[in-house]
């Protein structure tokens, strides 16, 4: 069931973007934006928690998931180091994610070598 909820989350917040994406004339680069913005205001309103803890990995996956990770991060390194922690928690939280993301976009372009589209 666990497996369900994940793909029904994921599956919204996707098929919301493609109608963005088809049905608007935002750039794919805003709708991101947007997905970010949009969780990482409703991470710190709290509301996103919810869907977190019912969609799991279809909600923390996708940018409104790191947009939420990030909220997370900042409200959490609040709490424990005052007014400092609105620079560091976000990186915090991150961190691991952006070196994923980076050290394998690093190990693609070692192994794929591009051509040019002529």
């Amino acid at each position: 069931m666990e497996y369900l909820k994940a793909f029904l989350v994921g599956g919204v917040l996707c098929a919301v973007g493609q109608i963005l994406i088809d049905k608007t004339k935002l750039t794919p680069a805003k709708i991101l934006v947007s997905y970010v913005v949009a969780g990482v205001v409703l991470g710190g309103l709290g509301v996103y928690q919810y869907l977190a803890d019912w969609g799991g990995a279809g909600a923390t996956t996708p940018l409104t998931g790191f947009g939420y990770n990030l909220a997370k991060g900042v409200k959490e390194a609040v709490q424990e180091d005052g007014l400092l922690g609105v620079l560091t928690g976000g990186l915090k939280a991150s961190a691991a994610g952006v070196t994923a993301a980076v050290f394998f976009g690093y190990l693609a372009a070692l192994i794929f070598k591009p051509k040019d589209k002529s």
